[in-house]
């Protein structure tokens, strides 16, 4: 291998008589001057006489042939294997054209390849093209995971992936993009499965109902599977978790009712006024209702006769309380907006919010456990709002605790991550989640307060907080305004994105600061499987089939079956099982499963007999 054709600082092209390129491949370039000078293949070609195509912008140009001839090539004969090759490092001068070229070692890619040890970063994959590299590594980075490709398992034969957790101290915040079935959900399982490897706390926002861990792949070989039973806790909004009432601010009320249903100003307005500190809900919702039911009665003089008309204390009582309300608050808050209000309060208490609080959720954190929130996405905008607003500014107030030297309780730093992220920070309007994480990704890192988003849409991600994701796992990403999202907020090459569309499920591009460069990679087999993996079409001829064999199973002992007599059977069935079958019904599942062959039907003159 030799460098042929006009070279620069940054590009050389590099031409091979028997040994084809891999894109992603590193090679060294040996250079008489500048010494060795280690680079990326970009693009590889290969060149034969035979097919005379012309290319625009081709790599074997006129110059570059002439180059090859020069140095013993027999180009009218042979196919010449042309690479063009990027220097991860610009070199002082143009490269020396006819240097050798070769395959480096493990120990000079070593410092570039891998920057965590493998106990204290997380092992994501395996860095693609570099098996030949791979074969001189050291024993503690081998055999450390399996990749899943062609639907078979594969034994790990290239440099480990191992993403050094502690960089985003410096380099915070992860972004996972990738298009439906690219394997973005399956990469950030992955992810979350060494997160709580590391004990590392998480919160992660679910509103698919699939970051379940409980269930071990069946392709996992049984000694190698790891079970994360009690590294994780799976909690419902409104179920398991929720909001304590007493401890909402004014904002935190405001932030609720927000995410529930857009306020107005005049809202707003309505619970500065009527919410007071440490109210109740009941409290709060009274007071609403009360003042509601006043400004319905439209006057004094019917509020008054309403309490002239009461027929008991308790009903009189109540409705004085009415009046003073009225009195105090009919004039600064308008009866709508005050319906608004008790309409979205009464929503949000139907939903369950109201029902619990988060005790569990810090408990888990300070357990370094990984919590799962699941619920709607509405749900999840909501209940996230007040959720990762006080835990931030408990993490927060800890920190400017030890700052001041003032003593506080311990809170500790904590991961944020969440899928389907655009509808918690969308791009061009403002929902109560998307101040949140957008302070979280300007400030969190100070406090050690890190966000993972996974969308299929960066596009619809806001911007500023895009800006903040200085990870960035690209899988395969078809729409040309994300790819050009992509381009913009990364270092990834032209040649690179225009092979975004086409990646398989699971390769992956990691633009990472603080590797100062994109790497090309395969995420590793998940050691767990999510709940929804069956195949929806599998599902239903299952069910099909578990239909039929329980069906068969009630009339087995009833056969044979005489049509004329369908009514005694269908009465018999129903007095031992509780089930009720129309005649048409029942005629139609035994001849449902006499054309599947599991009975016989008997034509006689009278009637069909089913044996």
């Amino acid at each position: 291998m030799k460098v042929v054709g006009i070279t620069t600082q940054q590009e050389v092209y590099i031409g091979s008589k028997d040994r084809n390129f891999r894109i992603n491949e590193f090679l060294i370039i040996t250079d008489s001057y500048q010494g060795d000078l280690m680079g990326e293949v970009v693009e590889a070609e290969a060149y034969n006489k035979y097919i005379p195509l012309s290319m625009h912008g081709e790599l074997a140009d006129s110059s570059v042939i002439e180059s090859l001839k020069a140095i013993g090539y027999n180009v009218e004969e042979d196919t010449i294997y042309i690479a063009k090759v990027r220097l991860l490092n610009e070199a002082l001068y143009p490269v020396e054209a006819g240097s050798d070229v070769r395959i480096p070692e493990f120990d000079e890619v070593k410092d570039l390849m891998i920057r965590s040890s493998v106990d204290e970063g997380l092992v994501l994959g395996v860095i693609k093209s570099t098996d030949q590299m791979a074969k001189g590594m050291d024993e503690e980075y081998k055999d450390l995971l399996y990749t899943f490709e062609d639907g078979q398992l594969k034994s790990q034969n290239e440099i480990p992936y191992i993403y050094n957790i502690k960089s985003m101290h410096q380099y915070p915040h992860v972004g996972v993009f990738g298009g439906s079935g690219s394997g973005k959900s399956f990469g950030l399982r992955v992810v979350l499965e060494e997160l709580m490897n590391l004990n590392i706390p998480t919160i992660v926002l679910d509103p698919h109902f699939e970051m379940d861990f409980s269930e071990i792949e069946d392709y996992m070989p049984k000694d190698k599977a790891v079970i994360y039973d009690d590294k994780f806790k799976c909690l419902q909004v409104g179920f398991h978790v929720g909001v304590k009432f007493q401890d909402l601010s004014t904002q935190d009320i405001k932030n609720l009712l927000d995410a529930s249903s857009p306020l107005t100003d005049a809202m707003n307005n309505v619970v500065d006024i009527l919410f007071k500190r440490n109210d109740s809900y009941n409290s709060f919702h009274n007071r609403l209702k009360m003042l509601v039911e006043a400004q319905e009665e439209g006057s004094l003089d019917r509020i008054s006769r309403r309490i002239e008309e009461s027929n008991s204390n308790l009903e009189r009582e109540g409705w004085q309380k009415r009046k003073e309300l009225y009195l105090n608050y009919d004039k600064i808050c308008p009866y709508s907006s005050v319906r608004g209000i008790l309409w979205r309060l009464n929503r949000l208490n139907n939903e369950g919010i109201f029902s619990k609080d988060i005790k569990e959720i810090e408990e888990g954190l300070h357990m370094g456990k990984l919590i799962v929130i699941q619920g709607s996405t509405r749900i999840l905008q909501v209940f996230s709002t007040y959720l990762v607003n006080n835990l931030y500014h408990k993490r927060r107030e800890y920190k400017d605790a030890l700052y001041k030297k003032v003593t506080a309780d311990y809170f500790p730093p904590f991961i944020v991550v969440t899928d389907e992220a655009h509808n918690f920070a969308p791009k061009g309007y403002d929902c109560p989640s998307k101040s949140i994480l957008k302070e979280i990704s300007q400030e969190g890192r100070k406090y050690g307060v890190f966000l993972i988003l996974a969308t299929q849409r960066p596009t619809l991600l806001d911007e500023t907080i895009t800006a903040q994701l200085n990870t960035k796992f690209i899988f395969r990403t078809v729409r040309g305004s994300d790819i050009q999202t992509i381009k913009e907020e990364t270092d990834i090459t032209e040649e690179e994105a225009r092979r975004l569309p086409y990646l398989k499920t699971g390769d992956v591009f990691v633009s990472e600061s603080a590797m100062g460069r994109t790497i090309f990679a395969r995420i590793r087999a998940a050691n767990t499987t999510s709940p929804h993996t069956e195949n929806p079409f599998d599902e239903l001829k299952n069910k099909t089939e578990e239909d039929d064999n329980k069906f068969l199973e009630i009339i087995k002992d009833k056969l044979p079956i005489n049509g004329d007599d369908f009514i005694n059977v269908i009465k018999e069935i129903e007095s031992e099982t509780g089930l009720t079958y129309p005649l048409d019904l029942f005629e139609e599942k035994l001849n449902d499963l006499v054309d599947k062959g599991m009975i016989e039907k008997q034509k006689t003159p009278f009637f069909n007999v089913y044996r």
